[in-house]
């Protein structure tokens, strides 16, 4: 079946679930309609992980060819109504095809010489060139669902020899890794190097490198990077998740004095207490009255914080305690 016919059929479904959903009850019978839509669902709470996991990318597909109104958001709305989002792996992966696209797009405008302002030493083309091998890196690793270490050195990169050609090669990687991830299960076994042993770490892990890496070109360029509160504290919370399991990381911290810091995300309310010292590192998703320091700012700014691309003393935050503790803890933790 063509990808025309398959999104075809689901923006058809959609339109007719939700005509009926959204029916007068003076026009369609209210018992009749709840009989309607649960002869539809009944079928699609059958499929497998993976049709559902890609009926609700054509749904959220279908979604975004329609302009921002009620008729949008009533699309997105689809998948979580039929219960196609018992997990996160396609959310994840529809996130990251949004952030790459972006990536791609803001990488086109730009001289490959370009410096990266948030990456000394780094043009476009270097950061460009990263952000594809780890493409190539995760694609590779989940194909053949590795069950050790695999270094990206030995991965084929196929980079073009002109570094104005890395921008479509990137988004040859990024549709190649999708297209991997999306096929697999994202409960099976495989070697990563984080917490998660799943397939299920390569999305979320990727989606946060595309953050970060899509604010390191925006920032070059002189633009504020747009992160949804949302996806910010996800990507902190998976910051802290798998900072022990890196050890460029996990070493600097363990030489820490003892101290502890909370994050405040003003946008959220979401608190993070990362504490670290003598009786090592730890986090938890709440505030705590002893902490050293608190810093405060909006969600995504807090992100890029964690990743040492906002200082603490950006007027974007609020610094109470004792500012040397998170002035350390960020040196140690600049990714």
């Amino acid at each position: 079946m063509s990808d025309a016919l398959l999104n075809a059929l689901a923006e058809a479904l959609a339109d007719v679930v939700i005509s009926i959903d959204t029916c007068d009850d003076d026009v369609l019978d209210p018992d009749t309609a709840v009989k309607w839509l649960e002869t539809t669902g009944y079928p699609l709470d059958r499929l497998p992980p993976a049709d559902r996991r890609e009926l609700a990318r054509l749904f959220r597909r279908a979604a975004h060819r329609h302009p921002a109104g009620a008729w949008r958001d009533e699309l997105l709305r689809m998948p979580e109504g039929f219960g196609l989002d018992d997990d996160q792996h396609e959310l994840y992966c529809d996130a990251i095809e949004h952030v790459e696209g972006r990536f791609v797009a803001t990488a086109r405008e730009a001289d490959p010489a370009t410096p990266v302002t948030t990456c000394p030493g780094w043009t476009f083309a270097d950061l460009v060139r990263h952000h594809g091998t780890t493409h190539r890196w995760m694609e590779h690793l989940i194909r053949i669902r590795a069950a050790e270490r695999v270094w990206s050195r030995e991965i084929p990169l196929n980079l073009p020899d002109d570094a104005a050609a890395y921008p479509d090669w990137l988004a040859r990687g990024a549709e190649s890794v999708l297209g991997t991830l999306r096929k697999a299960d994202p409960d099976t076994p495989m070697w990563s190097d984080g917490a998660d042993q799943r397939v299920a770490y390569f999305p979320r892990r990727l989606l946060f490198e595309a953050v970060v890496h899509l604010a390191d070109a925006e920032l070059s360029l002189g633009r504020e990077p747009s992160i949804g509160p949302g996806t910010a504290a996800d990507g902190i919370e998976e910051f802290l998740e798998n900072l022990p399991y890196f050890p460029w990381l996990a070493e600097p911290v363990s030489r820490l004095a003892d101290g502890s810091v909370v994050l405040s995300a003003t946008d959220t309310g979401a608190s993070w207490t990362v504490g670290f010292g003598e009786a090592g590192f730890g986090w938890s998703k709440s505030a705590t009255d002893d902490a050293s320091a608190r810093v405060e700012g909006p969600a995504g700014d807090l992100l890029l914080l964690t990743y040492g691309r906002r200082s603490a003393d950006d007027p974007r935050f609020t610094v109470t305690g004792d500012p040397s503790v998170p002035a350390s803890w960020l040196a140690a933790t600049a990714f």
